[in-house]
């Protein structure tokens, strides 16, 4: 996973909980989560877009 080991990930983990609190890090990831779905959501309209816009030109 990016060439991080165990003592990497855990030395993050560490940090964040120090940085955030432990109360903020499940909102913080949840927020991170929700981000990540709706990155995901428009490259598949970006996509789609594309596609459609590739086929009218083939037809064309």
């Amino acid at each position: 996973m990016f060439g991080l080991g165990t003592r990497e990930l855990i030395i993050i983990a560490a940090l964040a909980v120090l940085l955030f609190g432990s109360k903020k890090i499940p909102e913080l990831s949840k927020s991170i989560v929700e981000a990540i779905k709706h990155m995901r959501g428009a490259f598949k309209d970006v996509d789609a877009t594309q596609t459609s816009s590739t086929d009218v030109k083939k037809k064309s």
